[in-house]
């Protein structure tokens, strides 16, 4: 039986989830940004714009490229780029996506080896540099802050190791990191640094954004079965032409552009300030109520915060209450983690305002 539309039509329910978060009205009226063709001068033009402003936010002067894909497009292209035949890849696991990334690379037949810790501790140098040393590894994945569970791993010392490695290319996926903390590709030699939007850029899912370092272009070209969709040289021709290789998702990259000039009018040193204080302040409530971060201490992400349910609290029927009394929801956690922990997320377009107001809510819903 035919419904009208509006009878569909709720109170927006604010998200503070880890992903996808909050998009704003701002970058919503950009996706309505009147079409132009994907191999017209206006394209170009967008694209090129885009380059020198998401260059800055990579800290690098490698391309930045721009996928129609979530990041596990870029996560899986990027190992079918840059294992050859008869080599080895290396994955660092502490967590739900760090650990199915060892999942994809089997599935694409690649050979694969392990670094793993238990879930909310980090990857640490040492345990890399420890198994780069066994030889044979032309590529290493690390997953920069681990959304399943709020650890930031020390991704300096990581990439200070992997630099003493010259055959293993550096693939850091940074999608709930980037533009939470300064990531510096070129300072780092990272190879590949990848990001989906629907994080801390504060955009839809949907697109990823992507840096490769010269060497892995170079590496690219000498693996076979690439494939097509995410072949790294498809992409650089087409960047060199201010294209992409397939059809783009042209709105993703209008509102792209709307946020890129928000965050650098922010200006990248206070938005990386804003983001530590929404941290710090999550963290503090978390503290004051008797609870704990789930990460090993000193290890904690600063986009989100992920914490043990230590007073054993129905999770689900906590957020029940927070959605119909002030139509928000925080997560209830990852996996195997779900119950066990909670998920605040403090990331993208919030601010001390917003995350303040959160918390207030979330202690006038807690219940013993």
């Amino acid at each position: 039986m035919y419904r009208p539309l509006e009878n569909f039509v709720t109170k927006h329910i604010k998200l503070f989830i880890p992903g996808p978060i909050e998009v704003s009205d701002k970058t919503f009226r950009a996706f309505t940004t009147p079409m132009v063709g994907h191999r017209g001068a206006s394209f170009q033009e967008l694209y090129a714009d885009l380059q020198p402003k998401l260059q800055q936010l990579f800290y690098t002067k490698n391309p930045v490229l721009l996928s129609t894909s979530s990041a596990w497009g870029i996560m899986e292209g990027a190992i079918r780029n840059l294992v050859r035949p008869g080599k080895k890849l290396l994955c660092c696991m502490n967590g739900a996506f760090s650990d199915k990334w060892f999942d994809v690379a089997q599935s694409n037949g690649i050979s694969v080896e392990k670094v793993q810790v238990a879930w909310g501790q980090p990857i640490e140098a040492h345990l890399v540099e420890a198994k780069l040393q066994e030889g044979g590894f032309d590529a290493i994945t690390v997953i920069h802050n681990e959304t399943s569970t709020g650890t930031m791993s020390p991704l300096t010392d990581i990439a200070a190791i992997v630099r003493k490695f010259p055959e293993t290319m550096l693939i850091v996926d940074t999608v709930s990191s980037l533009s939470v903390v300064p990531v510096k590709m070129d300072e780092l030699g990272l190879d590949v640094m990848l990001a989906g939007t629907q994080k801390a850029l504060a955009l839809p899912p949907g697109m990823s954004v992507f840096g490769v370092s010269a060497r892995a272009f170079e590496r690219a070209k000498t693996v076979p079965n690439r494939g097509y969709y995410f072949d790294f040289m498809e992409f650089q021709k087409n960047h060199e032409k201010n294209m992409t290789p397939a059809t783009p998702s042209i709105p993703h990259i209008f509102a792209l552009q709307s946020k890129m000039n928000e965050i650098l009018e922010e200006g990248l040193d206070r938005r990386f300030a804003r983001h530590m204080a929404m941290a710090q302040m999550t963290r503090q409530w978390v503290a004051s109520h008797g609870f704990k971060l789930f990460p090993k201490a000193g290890f904690e992400s600063v986009s989100l915060s992920c914490v043990a349910n230590s007073h054993n609290i129905d999770v689900a029927a906590w957020i029940k209450r927070l959605k119909e009394r002030y139509f928000c929801i925080i997560d209830g956690g990852y996996g195997k983690l779900k119950g066990a922990t909670f998920r605040i997320s403090h990331m993208g377009d919030e601010t001390l305002h917003t995350i303040s107001q959160l918390l207030k809510w979330l202690e006038d819903t807690l219940e013993s």
